[in-house]
């Protein structure tokens, strides 16, 4: 175990410096130029070219690329071109907004997606069932936009149930901020949702079938028992990957719907910084938002041993 762990902690830096390389790469090939941004087409010549100097832009791609690594493996991100702010204290603000925002939406998926895999699986091929799965394979196939909006239309300007995110929500109370929180959450849970539950369902099916359950059924344990107490824990492996991957996802910036809800987490961040292209803030969000992803995949294969005694990690 602690030679995997081991391993797996020294891919770390190579799996971040592969993706800084080629997110510098790619910031170089998408058009658009800050200069232009902050100047505005006003601007001369002369004054472009100075700010340009002044942001290193006028060196070579090996030399911005070398200096921009340098500077952030001494822990530093730089600041932003647009705003001048550090880019780790734009990132620390809109971190705990995301963090929030994707807790609670796997709290939805799971406390919402597992009961309902596990009663379609029991009801397999009833009326209730095929509703249940007809439900899910709408929840995976709705674009995250059209249910953000059809939401905030319903929720928000029709029935006036919750409110709409047009204030500052980081100097609300818990009370207020999660009557804002509650509706982008659920938004962002609808496909988890949906996913979590046909796992759920189609994992336990499978293990339902295994010697171990008719076991445990002829010996005249309830269903109720081996179910929950035999059968469920060996079924939630896949649930266990997804919904692990899914909140590193979703803790890096659940881009579309803190666009539609206007949630100033590190999704609209980014995609802010990209319009402006605001190279610093684009690199250190697709940095920390990669780690968080690294880690997480690594957190999440660990908590396999914890769930099956039977996976024996880091053996060939």
């Amino acid at each position: 175990m602690l030679e995997y762990i081991v391993k797996r902690l020294l891919l770390i830096p190579i799996t971040l410096l592969g993706i800084f390389t080629i997110t510098f790469a790619l910031l170089y090939i998408v058009p658009g130029d800050p200069v232009s941004t902050i100047m505005g087409e006003k601007g001369d010549a002369k004054t472009k070219a100075a700010i340009r100097a002044q942001l290193n832009l006028d060196k070579p791609l090996y030399v911005q690329y070398t200096s921009y690594l340098g500077n952030v493996v001494k822990g530093d991100l730089g600041q932003s071109f647009i705003t001048k702010k550090k880019v780790t204290e734009s990132i620390l603000e809109a971190f705990p907004l995301t963090f929030n925002l994707a807790l609670l939406s796997v709290i939805i998926m799971t406390v919402i997606g597992i009961p309902v895999g596990i009663i379609s699986s029991i009801k397999q091929k009833s009326v209730l069932d095929r509703i249940l799965m007809v439900a899910a394979i709408g929840g995976v196939s709705a674009p995250g936009f059209w249910v953000g909006l059809i939401a905030l239309l319903l929720f928000v300007h029709t029935f006036h149930i919750f409110p709409l995110n047009t204030i500052e929500v980081t100097s609300l109370g818990w009370p207020a901020y999660l009557s804002y929180l509650i509706l982008p959450a659920s938004v962002l849970g609808v496909r988890g949702v949906a996913i979590v539950a046909r796992l759920t369902r189609s994992t336990l099916l499978e293990v339902v079938r295994q010697d171990y359950i008719r076991m445990a059924r002829a010996k005249g344990l309830s269903e109720r028992v081996v179910i929950f107490k035999h059968a469920l824990r060996n079924a939630m492996i896949p649930v266990i990957t997804y919904v692990g991957m899914d909140l590193a996802f979703l803790m890096g910036g659940a881009v579309v719907t803190e666009t539609v809800f206007a949630w100033p987490g590190l999704g609209r961040l980014a995609v802010q910084a990209l319009r402006q292209k605001d190279i610093p803030v684009v690199l250190g969000t697709v940095l920390f938002t990669s780690a968080l992803i690294v880690v997480a995949n690594l957190l999440t294969d660990l908590s396999y041993a914890a769930v099956d005694p039977r996976v024996k990690l880091g053996d060939k």
